[in-house]
């Protein structure tokens, strides 16, 4: 009984309840231009005295309602009022409007419905709870009884009288069960009429797709700027403080590069932030390449103390912009990785070069013990693997067999470029 009793009282069906109210309310006015229309063509001065011409006015008054449902917004108010009231998930709704043909006639076919069950449910809840209170204290109120009400005069015999406050509560019972069920065939029709189309799933799908790729792009931009910023940061600190009274001369330099390191890192985490902000960061700096930044990158790994080789075979200046900046963002992490998991004194090797139409960038660093764990961890190379990826290449990172940890980048110098 308590599950009957939701399905009837409960919140969810109060909630369809309200939303047939609206129907309800919504039909009104094509209620009256139809009752506008009947009335001259049966020589009627007011249908609303009749009943069957008031469904006459009910009838034609849909039609026009179906036409109205082409409005733009209706498809989206529609779907909004079905998500918080009738309790359809919203990933089963279409939010913008109809664009195609099939979507228009669905609308207007699930707006004819919506009108159609409201007005009915409407009166019934405006007609039947007066009623229904009055069938229910008829046998105690004798002026009421004497009123007659409009009763057919069975209701003079005793037995039937007795039976009426039965009928009253049987009558709101009624209209309960008919208001649940029209609100229920309605939250079960919803996402065929006002569902999203394979095209829109689609253009769904590419818009989620293309924000996932925008969050990818940054996520990737501030591990590799500011988490190489903080590695080479701590390194640096660590190596001046160790030296900080035998050699001021390194700790001047260190501080220097600290302050280069930081202020270089403030402005590329306002371009990325700005990316964020404005979608295209105007008036930002631009992002570091190899071209411009590379003997940068070097000097201020460098000043941490550590040890680093370059080999530059090809012409920094005569790459593209985009392999330019990705290619300073594989090296940036590569040495990144080699300030984490190498060990202090160990020398980091750098080799850029151009081969088979190939741009091939390595980094290289000896491990003093056991291969680093990438557990919980890694995402520097997942991104310079998106990185490769993107533009048509490849990137490999782990031990070699001369105890090494060796990444490697080909990337090509034309194609998706």
């Amino acid at each position: 009984m308590s599950a009957v009793g939701r399905s009837l009282f409960g919140r969810r069906a109060r909630l369809r309840w309200i939303h047939l109210i609206l129907g309800g309310a919504l039909a009104v006015p094509y209620v009256l231009v139809g009752s506008v229309i009947i009335a001259p063509a049966i020589g009627a001065t007011d249908v609303f005295d009749s009943f069957p011409l008031q469904l006459a006015s009910f009838g034609v008054g849909l039609p026009l309602a179906a036409v109205t449902s082409l409005f733009p917004l209706t498809r989206p108010l529609e779907s909004a009022a079905v998500r918080w009231l009738c309790g359809v998930d919203e990933d089963r709704l279409a939010f913008g409007p109809a664009g195609t043909r099939g979507e228009k006639g669905r609308t207007a076919a699930w707006f004819t419905l919506h009108l159609g069950f409201g007005g009915i449910i409407a009166g019934m809840s405006l007609a039947l709870p007066p009623f229904a209170a009055a069938l229910i204290v008829l046998p105690v109120l004798a002026g009421l009884r004497d009123s007659r009400l409009g009763l057919p005069e069975a209701f003079d015999h005793t037995w039937v009288l007795a039976l009426a406050p039965v009928a009253g509560v049987a009558s709101l019972i009624a209209l309960a069960g008919c208001a649940a069920g029209c609100g229920a065939l309605l939250a079960r029709w919803a996402p065929l009429l006002l569902g999203p189309t394979p095209r829109e799933r689609l253009v769904a799908a590419e818009a989620r797709a293309a924000d996932l790729a925008v969050r990818n792009r940054l996520a990737r931009e501030l591990h590799d700027s500011v988490g190489h910023a903080l590695s080479a940061v701590t390194l640096q600190a660590s190596a001046a403080r160790r030296v900080l009274d035998s050699d001021p001369a390194f700790v001047r330099e260190a501080l220097a590069a600290i302050e280069d390191t930081t202020r270089r890192t403030v402005g590329e985490l306002d371009a990325v932030l700005g990316v964020l902000r404005d979608g295209d960061a105007p008036g930002t700096a631009p992002a570091p390449t190899l071209a411009a930044d590379l003997d940068g990158l070097l000097r201020r790994t460098r000043a941490g103390g550590r040890r680093v080789t370059a080999a530059v075979g090809a012409d920094p200046e005569a790459l593209p912009p985009l392999l330019s900046r990705e290619a300073y963002r594989i090296v940036q992490e590569g040495l990144s990785n080699a300030l984490k998991h190498a060990g202090e004194r160990a020398a980091v090797e750098v080799w850029i070069a151009v081969a088979d139409g190939d741009l091939e960038i390595t980094v290289e660093n000896p491990v003093t013990g056991p291969a680093p764990s990438r557990t919980g961890g890694g995402h520097g190379l997942r991104g310079i693997a998106d990185r490769a990826r993107l533009l048509g290449g490849t990137a490999t990172a782990g031990p070699t067999p001369a105890q090494t940890w060796r990444l490697h980048a080909r990337l090509p110098m034309k194609g998706p470029l």
